[in-house]
């Protein structure tokens, strides 16, 4: 069975903008999931425009929601400690009631300078990609162990290094929150294998590419000893307001490429009653088929 959902990107908006829309989604049953996105300054748009940190922004609409799965479409490993992100995430999920989708990835990519500028904006440091990955690989390791050991722990890793390092409170969902990594290189994918309940990866351009990464993620499952089924393909489809039909055969192709879990990227500003048009003139005409295909 497919789930539909959407993403806000925080910027270029306001705050009262996005909680508008997550709270008419939140009413809306064919909506079932939420995201925003991990940027510290604008990708598009005004370079000099308004963006919101995402984790504190997700905090706040948290208590705003009741019943949509949230999260970040993802989280970049390469902003907080990942112990501090455990205890980050382990509050948002106590704030929803454990509604909490835990999305990390390895970070901007570094040929976009509109990403890559929010680094040295902030005086963060940016590493090769062999880095980076390693150090997703390590992180997402520490903060399972965070969410769920009841005695204080080292960890003595070649990216992140830890004493005494404990999580109290634990989060809301046993074992832990579903943990969703993004990103589509090779490298990440061995990760995904390893530690992920989801997969996500960008859509919208050649479906092939889509097959192919997702058989190779059945690969390294297989090489590792996992079942790939375990492992829920995730896809992000930007929405055209105006040429709805282009969207949905977006939304087919991924259907018919095995993606089960689709997050709906929607344009700023936004239209009044957007959640009510993607659940009528997106979802509902090709949810028939999403049931169908999965019989």
């Amino acid at each position: 069975m497919a789930t539909f959902g959407i993403m806000t990107a925080p910027m270029q908006v306001d705050y009262q903008d996005v909680l508008r829309v997550w709270r008419e989604a939140d009413a809306i049953p064919e909506i079932e999931h939420a995201w925003l996105f991990d940027h510290l300054m604008p990708i598009g748009g005004d370079p000099a425009g308004p963006i919101y940190e995402g984790w504190t922004l997700l905090s706040a609409l948290a208590a705003q929601t009741r019943r949509l799965r949230i999260g970040l479409l993802v989280t970049s490993n390469r902003f907080r400690p990942p112990a501090v992100l455990a205890k980050i995430a382990t509050t948002v999920d106590v704030v929803s009631g454990g509604r909490l989708d835990f999305g990390i990835g390895a970070g901007s990519r570094p040929s976009h300078p509109l990403a890559r500028r929010e680094y040295e904006a902030h005086g963060l440091p940016y590493h090769d990609a062999a880095h980076a990955v390693g150090s997703l690989a390590e992180a997402c390791r520490v903060i399972k162990r965070l969410w769920t050991e009841t005695e204080p722990f080292d960890f003595d890793g070649t990216y992140v290094q830890l004493k005494g390092a404990f999580g109290n409170p634990k989060p809301v969902q046993r074992p832990h929150p579903p943990i969703m990594i993004g990103g589509r290189a090779t490298p990440t994918l061995r990760v995904v294998a390893e530690h992920a309940d989801l997969w996500n990866i960008p859509g919208g351009g050649d479906v092939d590419d889509l097959v192919g990464r997702s058989a190779l993620l059945d690969r390294f499952c297989a090489e590792i000893g996992r079942d790939p089924a375990t492992i829920t393909r995730s896809i992000h489809l930007p929405v055209s307001y105006d040429q709805p039909g282009c969207t949905r055969d977006a939304i087919g192709a991924a259907l018919d490429a095995g993606f089960r879990h689709v997050v709906l990227g929607l344009p700023a500003p936004y239209p009044t009653d957007v959640a009510r048009w993607v659940a009528d003139e997106l979802i509902t005409p090709v949810h028939g088929c999403a049931t169908a295909a999965t019989r």
